[in-house]
């Protein structure tokens, strides 16, 4: 949740992640690269998500082309050292929306590529743009939401099985769309990781996800699967 770029500490965040040899993957919505672009290229990530799809609501149409000449702009400027995912994930069902026919348009404009590289086909797989420079493309899913009714569907996760999340309180959960810790598995600065993640809790879950079942209320209201 929220803008990294924004952090206050963003560039002494990243000094640290470098020095302790740290792999940083950062997913940001662009507003705030070229104003950051300096700490990106002095402690370069491993990889940076560019969320097109936020420009669909957070900026006008007509600003849309120097937007995305800037974004190539700097994602040439960083591929030696860093992959840039373009991400376009408003996709709703099979059909391309307008907003997404415009950045395809553009990207290609400005990258010279053939219409051919967006075929349906390829974003199944993400598309290869230029070196370390891709597009992926994903339907938009629905965030958790506590009131609904819980969906019997089966459904898997990254969730426990590749990654947790921290949030700023040192709270851990098992994933980062859980902002406000409704499945709270312990904290960071009073409790052991390995114990926490070998938890009745945590393996209950992550047994569940690898048998295609959602065990807790929250996961089972989470449109990501």
């Amino acid at each position: 949740m929220g803008e990294p770029l924004l952090h206050p500490h963003f560039e002494e965040i990243l000094q640290i992640a470098t020095e302790l040899e740290f792999q940083v993957n950062i997913t940001t919505n662009g507003s705030l690269i070229q104003k950051q672009q300096a700490v990106l290229l002095k402690y370069p990530p491993r990889q940076i998500n560019i969320s097109l799809h936020d420009l669909e609501e957070n900026i006008p149409t007509e600003e849309l082309p120097e937007f995305i000449a800037n974004m190539i702009s700097f994602a040439d400027s960083i591929a030696q050292t860093t992959y840039i995912n373009f991400r376009l994930w408003n996709r709703i069902d099979n059909n391309i929306s307008d907003f997404n026919h415009d950045c395809l348009s553009l990207l290609g404009e400005q990258l010279k590529l053939d219409e051919s590289v967006f075929s349906k086909e390829n974003f199944i797989k993400g598309i290869h743009l230029r070196k370390h420079i891709y597009l992926q493309n994903a339907a938009r899913f629905d965030w958790p939401d506590t009131n609904a009714t819980p969906s019997t569907e089966p459904k898997t996760c990254y969730a426990l099985k590749d990654h947790i999340a921290i949030l700023s309180d040192g709270s851990i959960v098992p994933c980062c769309i859980d902002a406000d810790a409704h499945l709270l598995l312990g904290n960071i600065f009073t409790d052991d990781l390995y114990t926490i993640i070998k938890t009745e809790k945590a393996l209950r879950m992550k047994e569940g996800f690898r048998n295609k079942i959602a065990v807790e209320d929250f996961c089972k209201v989470c449109g990501f699967r």
